[in-house]
């Protein structure tokens, strides 16, 4: 983006703030956020306004997640801080929840299973069933007029034993907002689709049904919505097309399938289970695009050498007819040597991918690498195993070719102008590190020896991946990938075209998962009325791009807490053994060790060791008070598994060292065993030392922190980042200040991803020289 853009932009903000400021006096709408310690903060639509903090008194009748109209009571006068009260609900989130059953004589309360405090609500003679206490019910709120009485509310259904796993899943689906199954008008305009492709349709594509097409995609997926073909031009060039599912030839806007579609904006993998965006009729049948079948797709082609330099690009609608399904193993191993199908076209596309790979690096894409934990499950859903998988060259094949679509596309409406201005486009864009995390990430790699040089955005690109490359294999390496991703913002969806800093990318849009994403199929009709000669102008496109990325961070909270669940479920027969694990985490209240190969993370509270300890932020470390002993992320050391809650999804563990420990001891002796961890492939030493049921009354971890890596100071991170609490002038210290550690529960403990898609929401900046980056080689970045 130019200077010009840029200082207009920065323009155009201060021009709509001064409006947007006068409102802080008065009444506003915003959704209510209600954190793990019970403060509400009232989320405000204007991101150039911050939320207003709601004490538990003044949250009414209102829930977390609800749109709420919130009045100002006070304003501090030394840090700005607005304090409200909630004057009037306008919309309810969500008015079926899931929990347990709770039955006295005449009447029951129903206590959710929900990460924000919530009322228990009063259950009326006749309206339980007749279900004993324990049960696991699901409730719809029947009334609530005021905040002096209980809510009241109905049992709609029960959950038998062997059903908790689908309702624990079906928990965080609805907790999350998302509607599991759809309605009747939803499947009615889906069966009445076509399932013939018409020769006139036909007639009005490009052809490839002569063109060897294959698809790339995991072992157990059934959804292909994309596929890539080859043909051999001359000796030098080759024609490679990326072909996407057309979905939005079915999906036509207006429909309740759009609306249904719209709503949702994204498929949530869950580790049992697909919540999809459209029914399986059109994923799974219609729009995927299996092998021996004639299907309809939308495509970007390409006219392309071996060194990855492209001739010609043409995007248009298209007919395919895929010759092969390969696994990503499949590929793999024809990479590794092994015969297979079309090897000689698989061997040069793998050439050419990572020669695209290799420059796009060079010109400023940050190498994060990436791992995926996948469960294995049961026929019950019940976790057995865990495989640790990374992303190889044959992920890599298929990831570089979804880019260069996106990429295309993305320029090709970027170069589009209506009058003198851009087309409205739903941009996927990447902001550049922000400047405070940053700022402290510099001095503390320089102490592993690794210098930055910040003078441009492209050279802070180069830097990072200059780290990461000589870190590699180094003790510090998982330690600096993981707090170098914290520095970054988070990609998003919008209209304001301001590049993808993690990708390296001036344009850059979602193309490549129809089935999957709904920003992709806005793209898919932008673009076909633009090639038509007749542009899309929507007014509502940026309310569209906000819908979506609240949405898409909903879909990870989720698939967070699923894996997290996963975890504890899994680790639940492991209570009262010893792993090996590393410090991912540091805060004030304890420290978060993932066990090295289950990939498992729980809590160490500070009131489990032997004395008093110092909380560095500067050095995300804890610094013991008397013996200065130090535990800091990255650190190995060995714990013991305490407690396995399922319903909090937390784990909390105790460190194995005599110098570290406080009345922890086990009674009676103790026996070791050895062994893979079941399902794995790694062996590990285990030693069990008499089962602790009793859980651990000194930590509240939340569940989104426990799910994969965490942020080192938790919920007082997020809150940090809304200027809530005091704990923001803490982060904000010097390198040498200390902040004291108060033995006590830990609480308000949720963590925040780490990702670079799904790294803590910071303030936009805007991009110099250098476009906004996001996660590279999470799933597919399609």
């Amino acid at each position: 983006m130019s200077k010009d853009k840029r200082n207009t932009k920065i323009k155009n903000k201060q021009k709509t703030r001064s409006p947007q400021a006068s409102k802080a006096a008065g009444t506003l709408v915003g959704t209510l956020d209600i954190t793990r310690s019970g403060m509400g903060y009232v989320i405000l639509k204007d991101p150039d306004l911050k939320d207003i903090m709601v004490r538990y008194p003044d949250q009414a009748t209102a829930l977390h997640g609800d749109t709420v109209e919130v009045k100002i009571t006070k304003v501090s006068a030394t840090t700005g801080r607005r304090e409200g009260k909630i004057t009037k609900l306008i919309k309810r989130h969500q008015t079926e929840f899931i929990g347990t059953l709770s039955v006295s004589e005449n009447y029951a309360f129903f206590i959710a299973n929900s990460v924000a405090p919530m009322p228990d609500f009063y259950i009326p003679r006749g309206k339980y069933q007749n279900l004993p206490s324990g049960t696991k019910v699901i409730v719809r709120l029947t009334n609530w007029d005021k905040r002096s009485r209980k809510p009241e509310g109905v049992v709609v259904s029960s959950v038998s034993p062997e059903k908790e796993n689908d309702f624990a899943m079906k928990t965080l689906l609805t907790n999350n907002g998302f509607t599991i199954g759809f309605s009747e008008q939803v499947q009615q305009e889906t069966a009445a689709l076509p399932t013939v492709i018409s020769e006139e349709e036909i007639s009005k594509r490009k052809d490839f049904r002569e063109t060897l097409t294959f698809t790339i995609d995991p072992a157990d997926a059934k959804d292909f919505d994309d596929a890539i073909s080859f043909k051999k031009i001359d000796r030098t060039w080759y024609e490679v097309g990326v072909h996407i599912a057309d979905v939005s030839h079915y999906v036509r806007p207006g429909s309740e399938l759009d609306k249904e579609a719209a709503l949702r904006a994204t498929s949530v993998y869950l580790p049992d289970r697909v919540n999809p965006m459209l029914p399986e009729q059109i994923s799974n049948v219609l729009c995927s695009l299996r092998p021996g079948e004639e299907k309809l797709s939308f495509s970007a082609v390409f006219i392309i050498n071996k060194k990855g330099q492209v001739k010609d690009t043409w995007i248009g609608k298209t007919v395919i007819h895929s010759d092969h399904r390969y696994t990503y193993e499949d590929v793999q191993e024809i990479i590794e040597g092994a015969k297979g199908p079309y090897q000689k076209e698989i061997l040069w596309m793998k050439d050419m991918t990572q020669t695209l790979r290799e420059q796009r690096f060079n010109k400023g894409a940050i190498n994060f690498s990436s791992q995926e934990v996948k469960f294995k499950l049961d026929e019950n859903g019940k976790p057995i195993g865990i495989e640790i998988k990374e992303s190889k060259p044959a992920h890599q094949l298929v990831e570089e070719m979804m880019l260069l679509a996106n990429k295309a596309v993305a320029t090709y409406a970027s170069s589009i102008k209506i009058g003198d201005k851009p087309l409205p486009f739903p941009y996927r864009v990447h902001d550049q590190p922000d400047e405070e995390k940053f700022a402290s990430f510099v001095p503390f790699a320089r102490k592993y020896g690794y210098t930055f040089d910040t003078s441009t955005p492209e050279k802070i690109a180069k830097s990072f991946n200059e780290m990461l490359a000589q870190a590699k294999g180094k003790p510090e390496q998982h330690l600096l990938e993981q707090l170098g991703v914290r520095t970054m913002a988070k990609a998003v969806y919008t209209t304001e075209n301001i590049g993808h800093y993690g990708l390296g990318f001036e344009d850059y849009c979602h193309f490549t998962s129809p089935i999957r994403r709904y920003p992709d199929v806005l793209v898919h009709r932008i673009i076909e009325s633009c090639l038509a000669g007749h542009p899309i102008i929507d007014k509502q496109l940026e309310e569209k791009c906000k819908h979506c990325s609240e949405r898409e961070r909903a879909a990870m909270e989720c698939e967070r807490a699923g894996n997290k669940y996963k975890q504890v479920e899994y680790m639940q027969q492991f209570v009262g053994e010893t792993f090996p694990g590393v410090v991912s985490g540091v805060a004030e209240f304890g420290f978060w060790v993932e066990t090295v190969h289950e990939k498992c993370e729980g809590l160490v509270s500070v009131h489990t060791l032997m004395e008093p300890y110092d909380y560095i932020p500067s050095e995300y470390m804890l610094q013991a008070e008397f013996s200065k002993r130090k535990i800091q992320m990255g650190d190995p050391v060995t714990i013991q598994v305490v407690s396995a809650n399922l319903d909090k999804r937390q784990m909390d563990y105790h460190l194995i060292d005599p110098s570290f420990q406080a009345n922890t001891q086990t009674k009676g002796a103790s026996k070791s065993k050895g062994g893979k961890s079941q399902g794995g492939k790694s062996s590990r030493k285990s030693t069990k030392e008499g089962k602790r049921q009793k859980e651990s009354a000194n930590t509240q971890a939340a569940d989104s922190a426990n799910s994969n890596t965490k942020d080192t100071t938790s919920q007082h991170q997020k809150t940090n980042k809304r200027g809530r609490k005091a704990e923001a002038a803490q982060s904000e210290t010097k390198d040498k200040k200390v902040v004291k550690v108060v033995q006590k529960r830990a609480k308000n403990s949720e963590e925040l991803p780490v990702s670079i898609e799904g790294a803590s929401t910071v303030k936009k900046k805007k991009a110099t020289s250098k476009p906004k980056s996001s996660k590279v080689g999470q799933k597919k970045e399609k």
